[in-house]
């Protein structure tokens, strides 16, 4: 049964989105929820129900739904299919300790999909409507937000063209749609220094490309690389522009100086990380200085060898962040080890996660809650 969310003899205002709802007849029971959010890994299993809202290049953004979580039905001549206009977002739901969930910095995620949107031609979802979906999607799968510590439910927005056509232009229709995922401890037996293979035959996106945009063709041209990784012993690539640092595959990366400054890479190829300026606010609440500029492999490799550098870090939404033991190269290796070299970042983590599940005070309003 559909059910509207808004009275229809109270019409929305100009601008809102009529909701409606259609309940999972048979939502996964009780039971194998719970042994679901036992056990969740990562991007495994899906809530009971997901959103879509449609646009249109007449009709603008309509008809969004909350419906049961199933396939979708795409024409064979779907332009994402053979244009890749996709983009996509990542973010949590986080349940504190009163039972509430709560969500972090989800205007930011809103924005950066916008910009995605705009570099790949597709429309711009307004920030009312992406808060509007995180919204309705809890209301009815609030239930699988897991309560463990370190654990939460993935997020994930995303918006592909679905016009039906052969030939290379923006498509006229275009669909938003809304997942979640329960996802378990990141690091399951502690937080552990990772190791980088730094690849040097593979770029991640060039100057005036889609480096900026969270679009997955970025993602698909890292697999083959990140496979060589595995293969040397690493579980993540750092790419480069010439000698300039870009960021890893899923994550941006952090030097770490002696004096406890911070120095990360900017560039136009690189997504902005809402984890990563969410750190950098943390580290200058503390007084330390944080700088974003270009950054060389060399600048890195001397630091190292001088003790100017005492360490590095990755962080993103998933892993929130983790140290950077090694940077393995083809001709060299960088070491990070020791007490000093995970200190300031392993602080800065615990942090970030204590406001994001509600044990320490949110100072800059950066959690939504979901369910109220």
């Amino acid at each position: 049964m559909t059910i509207p969310l808004t009275d229809i003899s109270n019409p929305p205002a100009p601008g809102s989105l009529l909701w409606q709802i259609t309940r999972n007849t048979e939502p996964a029971s009780v039971e194998a929820r719970e042994a679901v959010l036992a056990n969740p890994g990562f991007g495994q299993h899906f809530t009971d129900h997901m959103v879509d809202i449609c646009w249109s290049e007449k009709g603008g953004w309509h008809r969004p739904r909350v419906s049961p979580y199933g396939p979708i039905q795409l024409d064979p001549a779907a332009a994402v299919l053979h244009y890749a206009q996709e983009v996509f977002e990542g973010l949590k739901a986080y349940r504190h300790a009163d039972g509430s969930i709560h969500t972090f910095r989800p205007d930011q995620n809103a924005a950066r999909m916008q910009r995605s949107a705009q570099r790949l031609a597709l429309p711009e979802l307004p920030t009312e409507y992406f808060l509007e979906s995180l919204r309705q999607l809890v209301a009815l799968d609030g239930a699988w937000v897991p309560d463990a510590a370190e654990t939460s439910l993935y997020l994930r927005p995303y918006m592909f063209a679905k016009e039906a056509f052969l030939g290379v232009r923006a498509a006229k229709k275009v669909a938003y749609y809304l997942i979640a995922s329960p996802a378990g401890a990141y690091f399951a037996h502690g937080v552990q220094p990772v190791s980088i293979a730094l690849t040097q035959g593979f770029a991640r996106a060039g100057k005036g490309g889609t480096g900026a945009a969270k679009t997955g063709g970025n993602y698909a041209s890292s697999l083959l690389p990140q496979a060589e990784a595995y293969e040397k012993g690493c579980e993540q690539v750092l790419y480069l522009d010439g000698e300039y640092l870009e960021e890893l595959g899923g994550m941006n990366v952090v030097l770490v100086r002696r004096d406890g400054s911070l120095v990360t890479p900017e560039s136009d190829s690189i997504l902005e990380g809402i984890t990563l300026k969410s750190i950098l606010q943390l580290a200058e609440d503390r007084g330390l200085a944080v700088e974003q500029r270009p950054v060389t492999i060399t600048e890195w490799r001397a630091g190292a060898a001088s003790g100017e550098i005492v360490g590095a870090f990755a962080c993103g939404t998933a892993a929130v962040l983790v140290p950077i033991g090694r940077l393995v190269a083809d001709d060299f290796e960088i070491v990070h080890e020791g007490p000093e070299s995970e200190e300031l970042a392993l602080s800065l983590r615990q942090e970030l996660t204590d406001i994001q599940y509600g044990r320490a005070d949110d100072k800059h309003g950066w959690l939504v809650r979901l369910d109220a």
